[in-house]
């Protein structure tokens, strides 16, 4: 298993999003590229979680930060999602592979039939991961998931990026 360092380069991350294709190399933030990885169409903790994100992104982008949200889901779930959320503000990637899922550390779960939402899970897919990037490529804050549930919360997010920012205060967890 892969584990991402802070301020270590981050790997390169090429996804198509619904409105194009999107390269972590081609973002110029201010402060952050943030990604968030979610489950997908069939998990009803990421529907919350990215209603919360698309309700504050204006606070993030008046902080520097860009977003993208993405899935290892197709582009017809991405747009279900997009569209049954109303998710109108966030780019929303797709497609994301095992191979990408293992570069990033990200953990992988096989599908075990419907969600309690009714909804069949796909065969394989990408569990949640949280990714704040440095302009310059570099690794500033990650949180890896095995589960759907206790997320870093999108406020409390927003108020450690400000801390960041005021303080300059380094990306921390460095040493192996």
């Amino acid at each position: 298993m892969v584990v991402l360092k802070p301020r270590a380069a981050t790997p390169e991350l090429a996804i198509n999003t619904l409105t194009g294709t999107w390269s972590l190399a081609e973002q110029t933030p201010e402060n952050f590229t943030m990604i968030v990885v979610y489950r997908g169409l069939h998990c009803p903790k990421c529907r919350d979680y990215l209603k919360e994100l698309s309700r504050l992104a204006d606070d993030f982008i008046a902080k520097g930060v860009s977003i993208i949200a993405l899935s290892s889901d197709t582009q017809e779930r991405a747009q279900q999602a997009s569209t049954d959320w109303a998710i109108e503000n966030l780019t929303m990637g797709y497609g994301l592979t095992p191979e990408q899922s293992q570069a990033w550390g990200l953990h992988r779960s096989a599908g075990r039939g419907l969600t309690s939402i009714g909804i069949e899970e796909p065969a394989e897919f990408t569990e949640p991961g949280f990714f704040l990037v440095r302009p310059d490529g570099t690794l500033y804050w990650s949180n890896i998931s095995t589960m759907p549930f206790a997320r870093p919360h999108f406020r409390e997010v927003l108020g450690a990026v400000d801390f960041a920012i005021n303080k300059n205060y380094p990306a921390r967890g460095e040493l192996i």
